[in-house]
């Protein structure tokens, strides 16, 4: 069987500047993997190649062997963004925008059925939003949405998952929740990449952790690779709790 996410030798540049360069990672079924990296280290662009709305400039990427394009359009991958633009007056419901998950499988018109329905109510139920589901999105707060948003991309019942910085703006309950549910995903076979700068939590949150600085510096277990030599080499930072050696 192949790997669930395969990246061999990507590169991607903007015009003069060089996003990733010869960046190699692979990921199996049914792991965490934290996704670190200061501003300008390439990670929006591993995701955006990942998703295919960037084109390598070199290199290869591969969902389950396929391309990323023909993945996002079969649903093989989820995408969480780091910020969702919201009209706090647009009137769609929280468990519309959960329904939005399922809309590859459901054809041109739309349709949901009733696969469609249950896939919603039970990703509402897993993330704890089931009583507001008939809110209207714009009227949640900055947690609820964001667990609005993971719901979406549980319902699409995608094998990997990208979640960008949703650990962002919430606070510590939202946070503690989010991970019980990420860690009952991995469990159940998904494949979760996340983008983060919380070190201090990335221990308890994943399996893996990589380090990204347009090139791949680190890989393997957190406590590894969030060691103080390492973090202080590339950060500028120490291991959580410890000052920077």
């Amino acid at each position: 069987m192949s790997a669930v996410l395969e990246v061999r030798g990507l590169s991607v540049r903007y015009g003069e500047v060089t996003a990733l360069d010869g960046v190699d990672l692979e990921l199996g079924t049914g792991t965490v993997c934290g996704l670190l990296g200061t501003n300008g280290s390439g990670k929006s662009s591993l995701f955006r190649s990942v998703i295919g709305l960037v084109r390598p400039a070199a290199g290869t990427v591969r969902l389950h062997g396929r391309d990323p394009a023909v993945a996002r359009r079969s649903a093989t991958v989820a995408y969480m963004p780091q910020a969702e633009a919201v009209d706090p007056d647009f009137p769609i419901l929280a468990r519309d925008v959960v329904l939005t998950g399922r809309y590859a499988g459901m054809g041109l018109l739309r349709r949901a059925r009733r696969r469609d329905r249950d896939a919603v109510d039970a990703a509402l139920d897993r993330v704890g939003m089931t009583d507001l589901a008939g809110r209207q999105i714009g009227r949640l707060s900055d947690g609820q949405r964001k667990r609005v948003f993971l719901a979406r991309a549980i319902a699409q019942d995608a094998p990997l998952l990208l979640l960008d910085e949703p650990f962002a703006g919430v606070d510590q309950a939202t946070s503690e929740a989010m991970t019980r549910v990420l860690h009952a995903l991995r469990d159940d076979g998904r494949t979760v990449l996340i983008s983060t700068h919380d070190i201090g939590g990335v221990d308890r949150l994943c399996d893996r952790a990589v380090l990204l600085a347009t090139r791949l510096l680190a890989d393997g277990p957190p406590a590894e690779v969030l060691t103080p030599q390492v973090l202080g080499r590339v950060l500028g930072v120490g291991a959580p709790g410890r000052e920077a050696s």
